[in-house]
């Protein structure tokens, strides 16, 4: 297992490769991550790191809670807006106050990027569910229904579980394998190919890519 830095999904740009192509990119800002808790198996039951980040200006430091400012009090760091944990096989290598930057991701070449994808209220079946929608003639009367979700006969009712209309988005959304185009140390700053989930500004989670396979290469197989 691998950690899970936070960062933000500042938008999308594009890029030009060595041989003029260009390549459509996502910009990610993930200022160094710093481990708030350390886990073992003896006090804990597992193994896992605890990463805070996003620094809590004074100015907002009301809006932290008393328990969470003696958490950070005691691992002797500064409030943080974020928390989150991720198992590893063994922590021997980390401490309480390390921090860890975009410099993680230097010798991988792709990585998993999740996020809250955006919320678009409700929505139809076409939009929702990309229903094909009925004759766009006069009088058809079915331009963008569903059409008939039951029966007639037994059991003469809707079944769970189809397709209707519905809230569409604000869902938890991975994508996985993007190829990393850039990292930059000094602005803390890592561009991955493709789009990720979620608005921009957003909070995204990013892990070393379990497969090593972009995602156009799957698409041809």
């Amino acid at each position: 297992m691998t950690l899970k830095l936070m960062g933000k999904k500042r938008g999308m740009t594009r890029l030009f490769d060595e041989s003029g192509n260009h390549v459509v990119c996502t910009v990610i800002s993930a200022e160094p991550n710093v481990i708030s808790q350390i886990k073992n198996k003896d006090k804990d039951g597992y193994e896992a790191v605890q990463l805070s980040a996003f620094k809590v200006k004074p100015s907002k430091a009301k809006n932290v809670s008393k328990p969470l400012r003696g958490h950070f009090a005691k691992a002797g760091i500064e409030a943080r807006g974020s928390i989150v944990e991720s198992r590893v096989s063994s922590v021997e290598e980390f401490q309480v106050g390390q921090e860890i930057g975009v410099s993680y991701f230097a010798d991988v070449a792709y990585v998993d990027v999740q996020g809250i994808s955006k919320g678009k209220g409700h929505q139809g079946v076409i939009k929702r569910h990309h229903f094909a929608g009925g004759p766009a003639s006069h009088g058809s009367g079915f331009h963008r229904h569903g059409g008939s979700t039951g029966m007639r006969s037994s059991p003469g009712r809707c079944l769970p579980g189809q397709k209707k209309s519905g809230r569409m988005g604000g869902e938890n959304v991975t994508t996985q394998s993007l190829r990393v185009v850039m990292i930059d140390e000094q602005k803390q700053v890592i561009v991955v190919e493709g789009a990720v989930p979620g608005a921009r500004n957003g909070l995204v989670y990013i892990t070393k890519a379990i497969k090593k396979t972009s995602q156009k290469s799957q698409k041809k197989k």
